[in-house]
C-alpha cells in the first residue's frame, strides 16, 4: 500500500482535496475525524482528559465542551502538549491501522500537524498544500468566521511555511480556484497509481 501523508496549514484546503481524491475511488483518512471519534463518550481518550482536565471539560450529557476545552489550551502550551499526549499516540495507531486495511492502489491520509509531530517516517510521499500567508489568512476568516487576531495566533502554533515545504515530495500550490486544483488532484492521481503499480499495488 503506498502511503501519501497530505499536510497544510490552516485555510489551505485539505478538505476540499481529501474529497476530491474521494472522487477517484482513493481510500481517504482524517486525522481531526479520528480525532472527534477518540473523543466520544465511553472512549478511553476522552475519559483521561477528563481525569486531566477535570469534569467541567463535558457538558451535562457526557459529550465533550469541545468550545471550552479549545479556550484552555489554546493560550496555555502546556496544556495543550497534554492534550496531544493523550490523543496523537491513538490518531497514529488508528492511522496505521486503516491504512492496513485500506484496498485502494493507495491512499490518502490528512494530518495537519503532520510536519510538527514528526510523523513522515509512516508514510512513503508527503503530499503539502501550499499558500501565501494572506490568502491563508483570508481563506480561513472566510470558512471559520474567525478575526484575523485567532488565525493569525493558530498559525504561530504551526510550522513555518519553509519548514513544512522542506518537508514535501510533492507540493500544490492552492492559490487558483476549484477547477485548476481538481487539475492537480488528477495529476497527482495519475502519478500515485504508478508509483502504487510500481509497488505491486493492483487495482481492486
Amino acid at each position: 500500500m503506498l502511503r501519501i501523508g497530505l499536510t497544510g496549514g490552516i485555510g489551505s484546503g485539505k478538505s476540499t482535496v481529501t474529497e476530491l481524491f474521494k472522487q477517484f475511488g482513493v481510500a481517504v483518512f482524517d486525522a481531526d475525524i479520528i480525532a472527534r471519534q477518540l473523543m466520544e463518550p465511553g472512549q478511553t481518550a476522552l475519559e483521561q482528559v477528563k481525569t486531566t482536565f477535570g469534569n467541567t471539560i463535558v457538558d451535562s450529557t457526557g459529550n465533550l465542551d469541545r468550545t471550552q476545552l479549545r479556550q484552555l489550551i489554546f493560550h496555555d502550551a502546556q496544556l495543550r502538549e497534554k492534550l496531544e499526549n493523550i490523543l496523537h499516540p491513538r490518531i497514529r495507531h488508528q492511522l496505521l491501522l486503516h491504512m492496513k486495511q485500506a484496498t485502494s492502489p493507495y491512499c490518502i491520509a490528512a494530518v495537519p500537524l503532520l510536519v510538527e509531530k514528526g510523523w513522515q517516517t509512516i508514510f512513503n510521499r508527503i503530499l503539502v498544500l501550499d499558500m501565501p500567508k494572506t490568502l491563508q489568512i483570508t481563506r480561513a476568516k472566510q470558512r471559520d468566521k474567525a478575526t484575523e487576531q485567532h488565525i493569525r495566533a493558530i498559525i504561530a502554533t504551526q510550522v513555518d511555511r519553509n519548514t513544512r515545504l522542506a518537508a514535501a515530495d510533492d507540493i500544490i500550490h492552492n492559490i487558483k480556484g476549484l477547477s485548476e486544483l481538481r487539475l492537480e488532484v488528477e495529476k497527482y492521481h495519475r502519478q500515485y497509481l504508478l508509483l502504487a503499480e510500481r509497488l505491486g499495488v493492483q487495482h481492486k
